[in-house]
């Protein structure tokens, strides 16, 4: 299977929806079509800091997604690559499609002289952080949420 990365476009809607359906539920978040048309909309609006790839096989299937924005470092006076989300679809995974997106994202950053790209994922999400161990260095910072 050839793969191959590049920015999600205005007529990606419906592919990437099945996508984004996959992700949501692997996380067990209910996806409304108000929240999926909320986050498209940040997508591709280019006055939003949300901005996507997909990994697209060689028959035009979408395999894979990330998500990323531009994020201020106040300590280093700089600024950043957070990657919110990476999906690979079920059927893709173990073929490269992780990585092929990492680089991606981080070519990404380069070409924008941002600093570094920083992610988050689930403390039980084993397969993921073997990539992400690979790619990057796992740091001490602890996440919190406060519901407002």
């Amino acid at each position: 299977m050839s793969v191959t990365v590049r920015p999600l476009g205005d007529k990606d809607f419906f592919p990437w929806l099945g996508l984004f359906e996959g992700y949501s539920a692997f996380y067990e978040s209910e996806l409304t079509d108000q929240k999926a048309l909320q986050v498209w909309s940040w997508i591709i609006d280019p006055n939003n800091s949300l901005d996507g790839a997909v990994a697209v096989d060689d028959r035009g299937d979408f395999v894979g997604l990330a998500h990323y924005r531009t994020v201020p470092r106040t300590l280093s006076g700089d600024l950043a690559l957070f990657l919110d989300d990476l999906y690979v679809a079920e059927d893709a995974r173990g073929k490269g499609v992780g990585t092929l997106l990492m680089d991606f994202t981080k070519a990404y950053a380069r070409e924008r002289k941002l600093a570094q790209v920083q992610l988050v994922t689930a403390a039980d999400n084993a397969t993921a952080q073997v990539l992400y161990d690979q790619v990057g260095t796992r740091t001490d910072w602890v996440t919190y949420e406060i519901d407002v």
